[in-house]
């Protein structure tokens, strides 16, 4: 039998800043014909209102499917619901140490947990400076069970022009990890733009 299963990708938003990571996902995502299932924690909320203009349903909007944090009898939160992984963006210390331990206490890191367990793809945005050895410590342990750690660091050699450009390019890169490609990735080798500037600067 063919395989009808749509392609879904869950999105967490947790309360570290740059809740603008998870907003871009969504919005990119839906032009991608991918759907997408949101859950946000309480503090993500807090962190929208001082860090955007957008109202809290105008997010949700954004999503196919929004799950509420404390649901713990969603669809997302069993490994036999099939997607092709998460996305943490922006992903928070304390969310990061309850999927690293297995002990999870929202929807939010149960989601984590069960795409860990079923060998899916789980990407982390990691957000913090500077980080301590306990922070190091469990990003190692969550790289060795399967995660990825990917924390927004811009591409300067991209040239963005302003703090737009250098969210969409982030958020692209991590969803090459999907081989999800919608275009908005500046690539080293293949951008001829960017081959021409390097070959300027290097000429004596």
């Amino acid at each position: 039998m063919q395989d009808r299963t749509p392609s879904r990708l869950i999105i967490g938003i947790s309360g570290a800043s740059g809740v603008v990571y998870g907003v871009r996902l969504l919005q990119l995502l839906r032009n991608a014909g991918v759907e997408t299932h949101l859950v946000m924690s309480k503090t993500a909320e807090q962190t929208f209102a001082y860090e955007t203009d957008l109202k809290i349903s105008e997010v949700r909007a954004l999503a196919n499917f929004n799950h509420a944090i404390d649901d713990m009898a969603a669809s997302i939160s069993s490994g036999s619901f099939r997607t092709a992984g998460m996305v943490i963006a922006p992903c928070s210390m304390r969310s990061m140490s309850e999927i690293a331990s297995g002990v999870t206490t929202t929807l939010l890191t149960r989601a984590a947990d069960v795409v860990l367990k079923e060998r899916r793809r789980l990407v982390l945005m990691v957000r913090e400076t500077p980080l301590h050895t306990g922070h190091l410590r469990t990003m190692a342990a969550l790289s060795e069970i399967g995660a990825i750690i990917a924390p927004p660091v811009p591409a300067f050699y991209a040239k963005p022009d302003n703090l737009d450009d250098m969210v969409e390019h982030t958020v692209g890169r991590v969803l090459d990890l999907f081989d999800i490609d919608i275009g908005v990735v500046r690539r080293w080798g293949e951008d001829e733009a960017l081959k021409r500037r390097s070959l300027r600067k290097m000429a004596p």
